[in-house]
């Protein structure tokens, strides 16, 4: 076989059908995961809230939606494991169309609390399952350009949702994301199931089985630092970029802030650290390397970003960009996550640790709260950060290097 040739294999595998819906399944995802922040605060004029009631409802509704993902996240990896992966693509893009749909008719605070929860359950199975799919399907050679491709494509999603929030009311914004997600499900019905998961069902190994996470101490701390070097991703999305509006009054940044426009330039700023992350994964044939170079691109960012006092509007959203593309680790963040553990376990973990890293938004965002009232706004979230930054890089010490590793065999369970 020609080397051309061999090129062009290595190309339709890695835009195979399997990853396409993955990516497009992410972008869907996406969308709804950052219309809120972009919709927060006309959103909750439209129910009747105002002044100090937008940050604190904004917090109680993030961290519903958050809430909501931490369940989800256990619950779609548990069936990923036991009733195959395109069947949790399917349920979770299902449940959080409908829920957008009905977020686009909320008309009391309890209400789109619930409604944030539901759809907060829905989301935490898209990206687990569209991973664990891709990175089964693929070589060990190639999965990280088939795991790049659903992460890139995947955040442009915040893209459209600024775009969309801009150019239409925030209940249509919603209506417009659910029915995005139902358009997908005619698309996913066209992709086959995973071989590794199909020769596993045959087997009699125990599969799903979220409480073995807990009974070795080796699966426990591969699964506790897959989820703690995520940290830093959530602290910039759930509090620099969410309240940025906030943060760039006291920085005396001239001109008007928007939460939709940082959000878009942080999501820009993340499709090429995920593209970027994952070309260099790929080159340097190691997936620590690269998620330790995000990581202190993060730390110079987050001090640019405390450092932006009196800029012009355009720069500070400039450095949103340079956070995003700081965190633009995410992808290959879930691919350690899937490749640290067996087949029969592994749509458990790469369903549960992006979320877990989600729903530590909440102690993450209450902890800022603490912080602010106490510290100020700045310090606050300084203090924050810092140690979301602190744990990352202490848990990524600890985990194995997976670029290599072989990722056809089971968990085995005393």
């Amino acid at each position: 076989m020609t080397a051309s040739n061999e090129n062009a294999g290595v190309v339709r595998q890695v835009f195979s059908l399997p990853v396409i819906v993955a990516a497009l399944g992410y972008f869907v995802d996406i969308y709804d995961l950052v219309l809120f922040s972009i919709v927060r605060v006309p959103s909750l004029k439209g129910i009747g809230l105002s002044g100090q009631e937008l940050i604190d409802k904004g917090v109680f509704l993030l961290n519903m939606q958050m809430a909501g993902m931490l369940l989800g996240g256990i619950l779609w990896g548990v069936l990923g494991d036991r009733k195959g992966r395109l069947k949790i693509m399917f349920g979770s893009i299902c449940l959080y169309s409908l829920a957008n749909l009905a977020n686009g008719l909320v008309t009391s605070i309890e209400m789109y609390a619930f409604l944030r929860f539901v759809a907060g359950v829905g989301l935490a199975g898209e990206l687990g399952a569209g991973i664990t799919l891709v990175s089964e399907v693929l070589h060990r050679t190639i999965r990280g350009y088939g795991t790049m491709i659903v992460a890139t494509v995947g955040v442009s999603g915040a893209i459209l949702a600024n775009i969309v929030a801009k150019g239409f009311d925030w209940r249509t914004a919603f209506f417009i994301g659910g029915v995005l997600g139902l358009l997908l499900l005619l698309l996913r019905v066209t992709v086959a199931e995973s071989g590794m998961f199909k020769g596993m069902e045959s087997n009699q190994v125990s599969r799903g089985n979220f409480l073995a996470l807990f009974t070795s101490r080796d699966r426990f701390g591969r699964f506790v630092h897959s989820i703690l070097i995520g940290l830093p991703s959530w602290f910039v999305v759930g509090v620099l970029i969410t309240f940025s509006p906030e943060f760039a009054k006291t920085l005396a940044v001239q001109g008007t802030i928007s939460a939709g426009n940082a959000v878009m330039y942080c999501y820009l700023g993340l499709v090429g650290g995920d593209l970027a992350s994952g070309l260099l994964s790929q080159l340097l044939q190691s997936r620590k390397k690269v998620v330790l170079i995000f990581l202190l691109i993060s730390v110079g960012a987050v001090g640019a970003y405390f450092s932006a006092r009196g800029v012009s509007a355009g720069v500070f959203y400039g450095i949103c960009g340079l956070l995003g593309f700081g965190i633009g680790y995410w992808a290959i963040f879930v691919t350690v996550a899937a490749e640290q553990f067996g087949t029969n376990l592994r749509a458990t973990v790469a369903t549960s640790v992006p979320n877990f890293v989600r729903g530590m938004t909440i102690p993450i965002t209450m902890l800022f709260q603490l912080a602010r009232k106490h510290r100020g706004i700045e310090t606050g979230a300084l203090a924050v950060g810092a140690l979301c930054l602190v744990i990352a890089l202490i848990s990524l010490s600890r985990l194995q290097e997976t670029f290599h590793k072989d990722l056809d065999y089971f968990e085995e369970f005393i």
